[in-house]
């Protein structure tokens, strides 16, 4: 099975456009408060050209039901990533795909699905250590976040031996500000980096 790569944080089409283009396999809008932060209705409309291929994935963390109400009704997304512990409460339908959240330092997985495990705080750039989350990837699918970058995600790949990749700040120029080269070249060498495991 190939890597799948996320690229997060996306409020622009044509950024939308450059992840598809280049391999991504999943496109991350974010709806809790952050510099990334987008609305409901924008996400749809900046996403619509997405095909059903590659999965549209609803970023929240701790959203009330309200919230997480609106953005199923508003956005319609595939996938909704949050905090483990947030599904204890949310009604998720069975036509979208959960990915909980697990974070460094914190709980870790005990299923056989697909998981994001990252640092304690989402889009800072904070790389959690990999040999742990190696032992970790183990179990279900790990998508690994924090603090990956063009750079540094081939050897991530390489040591951890994740389900996934995600990344949003190491792909932008300034905060919230995706920067299209940058998305290109963290796709090239997260899938390069897979294909010599």
């Amino acid at each position: 099975m190939s890597l799948l790569v996320k690229i997060c944080g996306l409020r622009d089409k044509r950024h939308v456009a450059v992840a598809m283009d280049a391999g991504a396999g999943a496109l991350g809008f974010v709806f809790a408060e952050s510099s990334r932060q987008i609305a409901p209705r924008t996400a749809r409309t900046v996403s619509d050209i997405v095909p059903r291929s590659v999965k549209r994935v609803a970023v929240m963390r701790h959203p009330s039901s309200d919230e997480w109400r609106a953005v199923l009704e508003q956005f319609e997304p595939d996938v909704l990533q949050t905090d483990a512990e947030d599904f204890d409460y949310l009604e998720v339908p069975d036509s979208v795909a959960c990915w909980p959240v697990y974070r460094e330092g914190g709980a870790h997985p005990n299923g056989t699905g697909t998981y994001l495990y990252e640092g304690p705080n989402s889009g800072q750039g904070e790389t959690v250590n990999w040999s742990t989350a190696a032992e970790i990837a183990q179990h279900g699918q790990m998508i690994l976040a924090g603090g990956l970058c063009p750079k540094n995600v081939a050897g991530a790949v390489q040591a951890v031996r994740p389900f996934g990749v995600d990344v949003s700040s190491g792909v932008e120029s300034t905060p919230g500000e995706k920067d299209p080269e940058l998305i290109r070249e963290f796709i090239a060498a997260a899938l390069a980096a897979e294909k010599v495991l």
